[in-house]
């Protein structure tokens, strides 16, 4: 077969699916496992199946933060 072979082996693959699936690691994270660049972990992840993530923290009271002219943050 041509081309060029797999980064991760397909038992590797679908560790990191599992991994990232039942929320156990971040894809940085499994990259880092596999000292792989992020984008190889997206290239591998099944998105017919995989669970897509749900921000982690809800949004702050007061809604975000906002710059005014003169630099200083304030809460609106």
């Amino acid at each position: 077969m041509g081309g060029r072979r797999p980064k991760l082996t397909a038992d590797q693959a679908a560790l990191a699916e599992r991994l990232y699936d039942e929320r156990e690691k971040t894809v940085q994270q499994i990259a880092d496992m596999f000292r792989v660049p992020r984008s190889t972990v997206y290239g591998h992840l099944d998105k017919t199946r995989t669970v897509p993530r749900q921000p982690k923290r809800p949004r702050t009271k007061g809604g975000p933060a906002k710059v005014s002219p003169k630099g200083a943050v304030r809460r609106s």
